[in-house]
């Protein structure tokens, strides 16, 4: 089986026994072999025994990653490169995972983005001890190498994950990326701005290499499950509400209702044409209008008990959402004694974009929310008046 690599990777991923094939060539040339001076075996024998001990040795999961879809990662302050990598690096994983590896990182500090360092300094270690010292012995992976420049990092990777903390930094750091011709995964958020997010896909349009970025949030079943869920049936309205915090770094300011806009749209689907929004001491609003008619709102809760989930309307009920990390409701029941799946839904569209998989969030859908973003400021500074969206996809034509 090989892995489609974008066009982008530089190396042809050769074919995999199946792992029960190397099972029986492992136990038939140990066996062969070490029989060797009973058969009193000639040389060129013992030499295609050998050769087959060790196509059986090399050829197992054990013996490397020189198979899979190599991984870099630019900026380790965000808990996102741990959380991700654990997944992606899961020792004999099968499925989803399987194929794909996290094989180095470059740390890179924001000069003024609260305890940036601190905070790099704490998933570095976490990163660096994943996986190290198994029960098993077996499910040992090899260690992730921290190295010293962009430059390195690229050269020993097939495709990337930013994970800087700060948005600020990331049109450089995509730029780059971009025009190496890696697969691209951006961290939350895009872009620290609406100019920045609209030159990040133009470079990917420009050099027709694959780039997108999400939030966890929109892959908790709890809340994607919503959008064809027996309760609701057709999807007419939202309800979002989530954090709003008042005293973000300044990098955040702009983006800082990302998780429950892209629930919003996980739920909704594209479409906006027009925002309004007012705020308080107590929550911020925002209701967006899609093209159709539909209507979905946003509450960014300042103060009081913080929950992130959503009551969606639809043709043939109303129900309560999910709640972050768990499943759908059954019949008005939101289960929370469920298996836990943060950061795993996520993860899995990563493993699935690097081994050539399409985008999972469209250049269009997420300039959209960009879009309402800008719009939304627009709505506040003009006392809650509707605005339009602007057109922002219009200026890039992403093409794969």
């Amino acid at each position: 089986m090989r892995l489609q690599c974008h066009g982008k990777c530089c190396r042809d991923q050769p074919a995999e026994f199946p792992a029960e094939l190397r099972l029986i060539i492992l136990q038939q040339a140990i066996y062969l072999f070490f029989r060797g001076p009973e058969f009193s075996m000639s040389l060129w024998q013992t030499v295609f025994h050998a050769s087959i001990l060790t196509i059986a040795i090399f050829s197992s999961p054990q013996s490397g990653i020189a198979d899979d879809f190599r991984i870099g990662i630019l900026g380790i302050d965000n808990y996102g490169s741990v959380a991700y990598t654990e997944f992606l690096n899961r020792p004999r994983d099968e499925g989803d995972f399987a194929g794909v590896q996290v094989v180095a990182a470059w740390p890179v500090v924001s000069p003024d983005y609260p305890d940036s360092e601190k905070l790099q300094e704490q998933w570095k270690q976490q990163l660096l001890n994943l996986h190290q010292n198994p029960k098993d012995p077996l499910d040992t992976v090899p260690p992730i190498e921290i190295v010293n420049s962009l430059d390195e990092l690229l050269a020993k990777c097939d495709g990337v994950m930013i994970f800087s903390l700060d948005g600020r930094m990331h049109l450089a750091q995509a730029t780059a990326v971009l025009k190496a011709g890696k697969p691209l995964f951006i961290g939350r958020p895009l872009a620290a701005s609406v100019e920045d997010a609209v030159r990040i896909f133009r470079v990917a349009a420009e050099t027709k290499t694959p780039c997108w970025s999400s939030s966890q949030h929109r892959y908790s079943a709890g809340f994607s499950g919503m959008r064809h869920h027996p309760d609701v049936g057709q999807v007419i309205g939202c309800d979002v509400y989530g954090g709003w915090s008042v005293d973000v770094p300044e990098a955040d300011r702009f983006t800082r209702p990302l998780h429950s806009i892209e629930t919003l749209y996980a739920i909704m689907g594209r479409g906006v044409v027009s925002v309004s929004s007012t705020g308080t001491e107590t929550a911020e609003s925002i209701t967006a209008v899609w093209g159709d008619g539909r209507v979905g709102t946003y509450r960014g809760i300042k103060s009081g008990a913080v929950k992130y989930s959503a009551t969606v309307f639809g043709t043939t009920g109303v129900s309560v959402a999910g709640i972050y990390g768990h499943g759908v409701p059954v019949r008005g029941i939101v289960p929370t004694d469920d298996r836990y799946v943060g950061y795993e839904g996520l993860a899995i569209e990563i493993a699935r974009f690097f081994k050539g998989g399409p985008l999972p969030v469209s250049p269009e859908e997420t300039l959209e929310i960009f879009a309402l973003l800008q719009a939304a400021e627009l709505s506040r500074a003009k006392q809650g008046a509707m605005v339009r969206l602007p057109e922002l996809g219009s200026e890039v034509t992403p093409d794969r």
